[in-house]
């Protein structure tokens, strides 16, 4: 039994867990995902416009600086009230180095992914979950793909306190490789105002054979109606000597 059939295993023997799913929310912005489902016969779309990374990090002593940005999407559809499917794209990406004086350019297509996500009905009000299990294919041009397949399964938690404030936190297992990560991502998120709500996240992530990576994220999202936001986010990497940072902005319709 492969890999992927074990979590598409894992994760079916949890509907009859579940009765109902959770209110509908979009997965973006941030780095975990939300326990919302998309209805049945209705279809999300999550377009980064774009996402993009800065990096600066020292080759033989000298300095190199990348941008990169990518027009990553994710298509969501309901498949029963409690269960959605997920399709990924990474999308256009293109890349500017500065190293000794000369600049290098690049561009290409970014990975697929593949997943499900079902909602674990917890009978309570405030307090809602879901799992996720995620396929990304390595299918894209060098220099913008992940070169291996990784298979993750991953589950949300969410409380929400009051109208004004709610919490949460995704934790992610991924095997690459045969290698494997586990990634946490505790959330805070909080209305400003009328339309405005803002979110930060703190993200720690430790693979097998490597050191401990850390990072901070915060974000505004702004609801234009029931169907339709924008959102704009900055996070920052705290780990190792590298400065490495990542921005974005994007839009989300349910249709």
């Amino acid at each position: 039994m492969t890999i992927l059939n074990k979590m598409t295993l894992v994760l079916a023997s949890t509907i009859s867990m579940s009765s109902m799913a959770a209110d509908f929310s979009f997965d973006r912005p941030g780095t975990g995902f939300g326990t919302g489902i998309t209805p049945v016969g209705h279809l999300a779309w999550e377009q980064g416009l774009p996402s993009a990374n800065y990096t600066e990090t020292k080759i033989d002593g000298a300095q190199a600086k990348t941008v990169t940005l990518n027009t990553d999407m994710l298509f969501r559809t309901g498949l029963t009230s409690s269960m959605e499917l997920q399709l990924g794209f990474e999308g256009a990406g293109w890349t500017q180095t500065k190293y000794k004086g000369e600049k290098t350019h690049d561009s290409g297509l970014g990975d697929v992914s593949i997943g499900l996500k079902q909602a674990i009905d917890l009978d309570d009000d405030k307090l809602s979950m879901a799992i996720l299990a995620r396929a990304l294919i390595a299918t894209g041009n060098d220099g913008f793909s992940e070169e291996d397949d990784i298979y993750s399964i991953g589950s949300s938690l969410a409380y929400q306190y009051s109208d004004l404030l709610n919490t949460g936190i995704t934790m992610n297992y991924a095997v690459q490789d045969g290698h494997w990560a586990v990634t946490a991502i505790p959330m805070l998120g909080y209305q400003i105002a009328g339309k405005l709500s803002g979110f930060s996240e703190f993200v720690y992530r430790k693979a097998e054979s490597q050191d401990y990576e850390y990072g901070l994220g915060s974000g505004l999202i702004y609801a234009l109606n029931d169907r339709a936001q924008l959102d704009a986010s900055i996070g920052v990497d705290l780990n190792g000597d590298d400065r490495s940072y990542h921005a974005g902005f994007g839009v989300a319709f349910l249709f």
